[in-house]
């Protein structure tokens, strides 16, 4: 982005200090001095330390070269042209052209010409970046199968859920729980520790500066937002750091806020978790010793042999009730880190064998990257170099490629294509990553995380996500997917 220092503070020079001589003299000098008081001396310092170059914003070649292909050659595509188009492009079912064409003009505050509603190519253009009418994504709620275990599920999870910065000095607060609840995560971590009294239990990350927020806040803010985004379950993993005393104390406030809704597992020993689908509205707690403790035993031990003793004679069954198996050991979970990728809450099958036989065989190839242009606000148009794509999945399917940088670039084009061979289609997803390429400051623009499974063919509007999972308002790839 370019910079530009801002003009020094207007300074006013000293009064001149008349010398020596006649009174006529000494007050023509203190005039002078006055004057230059009043007026003052100004001096302007403005520079720019980096240029950029500001390329065309014409519509992309490619998307050109497709508007013509299916306009014929008009200037104007009209609602039999936008329907080929669709057709022959994996257009959702039920789409009708006439009405995104409609649409597209009153969002462009255009009325159409001859009055008859076409589109221009610029018109074109907006269709593509326009989220809502051209997505990357066949599906924007759940159609998957919910009613396999809990533990066949890729899971939207958080870590350190209560911080509100960085995990040394930053505060710790039930809202950064709240807008991860209300963004569709499902897994919250909650560091529990004794208060500075020892008499009433603190969230906070241990052994730093980071000041803390009481527990109880913590878990009545979960249970007024837990379902706002997903009726599927949340699950609370406390990281305890307590006494027994305390722990008891844990136990009545768990039962006290979320009441009915906790989930009490029918045996304690569990075979397989229930699926989603009948824990909807439901809560699950799980505990885990503290890492100190973990590390302490040098990792000679499964965790669930130490955590077995961790418990023994230190939890109390009659205040906690019968606890639900250890989570971390029984689910594939998607960590929630600031550089990991978020896996949107749809929830994607897991790779039970029992559902090979599911598998897309159209899913073979994947290419990404035809036309990539990012859409929005320069501060964050700019963060574009260079640009990675990869796919997360089973180890054979994954892989990161990165995009040649492009210099100084108002509008970045990168015109690249990668081939990802895939093996286990269903699972995989395709991972996006945008940097601006400077070593000297944090270099992060945008990421997305798209299971390939639901890639819809074509050139699509493609969101990008900031390092908390919130979405960019405007800021989209314009990125085309083919599968042979």
């Amino acid at each position: 982005m370019p910079k530009r220092d801002k003009a020094a503070s207007p300074r006013a020079s000293p009064p001149h200090t008349p010398p020596p001589g006649t009174d006529s003299e000494a007050e023509e000098a203190d005039q002078a001095g006055a004057s230059a008081a009043e007026m003052g001396t100004y001096k302007c310092c403005i520079f720019f330390t980096r240029r950029f170059a500001l390329a065309d914003t014409s519509t992309p070649e490619d998307v050109r070269a497709l508007f013509s292909r299916y306009a014929g050659g008009s200037p104007y595509m009209l609602a039999d042209d936008l329907r080929r188009y669709l057709a022959a492009w994996g257009g959702a079912d039920g789409e009708v052209p006439e009405q995104i064409i409609d649409r597209i003009l009153q969002d462009r505050s255009r009325t159409p010409r001859f009055g008859r509603p076409a589109l221009t190519v610029d018109d074109f253009l907006h269709f593509l970046f326009s989220e809502d009418l051209n997505p990357p994504l066949r599906h924007s709620k759940v159609n998957q199968d919910m009613n396999a275990p809990l533990s066949h599920y890729f899971i939207y999870t958080g870590h350190n859920s209560y911080l509100t910065g960085n995990q040394l000095s930053s505060d710790c607060s039930d809202v950064p729980i709240i807008k991860a609840l209300q963004i569709g995560v499902r897994v919250i971590e909650l560091d529990i520790w004794p208060n500075s009294s020892k008499d009433d239990i603190d969230v906070l990350h241990g052994r730093t500066l980071t000041a803390p927020v009481s527990l109880i806040k913590c878990l009545r803010s979960i249970k007024e937002y837990a379902f706002v985004a997903s009726p599927y379950p949340v699950i609370i993993t406390l990281e305890d750091h307590l006494t027994p005393d305390l722990q008891a104390k844990v136990a009545k406030m768990v039962l006290e806020v979320f009441g009915d809704i906790l989930y009490y597992p029918e045996s304690k020993h569990l075979q397989e978790f229930p699926s989603p689908e009948a824990l909807k509205g439901r809560v699950m707690l799980s505990t885990k010793p503290p890492k100190e403790y973990l590390e302490a035993k040098g990792g000679t031990m499964k965790e669930r042999e130490i955590e077995a003793q961790f418990k023994k004679g230190e939890r109390e069954e009659a205040a906690w009730g019968v606890e639900v198996p250890d989570i971390h050991e029984e689910m594939q979970v998607a960590n929630r880190n600031d550089d990991d990728l978020l896996y949107r809450e749809r929830g994607a099958d897991g790779d039970d064998e029992k559902k090979t036989k599911h598998v897309a065989a159209e899913y073979k190839h994947l290419i990404t990257i035809k036309a990539g242009k990012p859409k929005g606000p320069l501060v964050d148009a700019l963060k574009n170099d260079p640009d990675k794509v990869g796919i997360a999945g089973v180890p054979l399917d994954s892989v990161m490629r990165k995009t040649k940088a492009v210099e100084d670039s108002w509008v970045p084009v990168w015109e690249e294509e990668f081939t990802f061979p895939l093996t286990v289609p269903e699972i995989a997803v395709l991972r996006v990553e945008v940097h601006e390429q400077d070593v000297s400051e944090d270099d992060f623009g945008g990421q997305t995380a798209l299971p390939v499974a639901e890639l819809r063919p074509g050139i699509r509007a493609v969101p990008l996500f900031d390092h908390k999972g919130l979405k960019f308002r405007s800021v989209k790839l314009l990125m085309c997917f083919e599968f042979a």
